[in-house]
């Protein structure tokens, strides 16, 4: 089980490296990048149906950012992992879960100045892939 999770951490952790300039630079410039890919409100893919429960939500509370993905969470089909990243492609936080976990909640401690900038919030589904949501926070 510890060598499954390493992995499926830097899986998620290469996806957000290699993708996020992608998803930033196209939300920047309106270009855009292939479907199918990234999984967004705006392209959810072959994926559509799965929007609901799939894509990150994000509030901010006592100057944390709180993710959460209204999934089920099965032995078969479940949340992987969060991640919190800045407009730069900082990573600010991720977080792993298991099949075990009850939901899909993280919480991550926002650096100062962070009111008023833009996030990506990620999650990422053991079959329905990876999603992302821009947020203003």
């Amino acid at each position: 089980m510890n060598s499954r999770r390493k992995f499926m951490v830097m899986s998620a952790a290469a996806s957000a490296a290699v993708f996020m300039p992608v998803a930033n630079a196209s939300a920047e410039t309106g270009s855009s990048y292939p479907s199918n890919v990234i999984y967004t409100s705006k392209d959810p893919g072959v994926w559509a149906k799965k929007a609901a429960t799939h894509l990150p939500q994000v509030e901010v509370e006592n100057g944390k950012a709180i993710i959460r993905t209204l999934h089920p969470m099965t032995k078969e089909h479940y949340i992987v992992r969060h991640t919190l990243i800045d407009d730069k492609g900082n990573v600010v936080g991720a977080k792993t879960f298991s099949n075990t976990d009850e939901k899909a909640v993280s919480s991550f401690d926002l650096p100062a100045g962070s009111k008023g900038k833009k996030y990506f919030a990620t999650s990422f589904c053991n079959k329905h892939d990876f999603w992302v949501s821009p947020v203003k926070l």
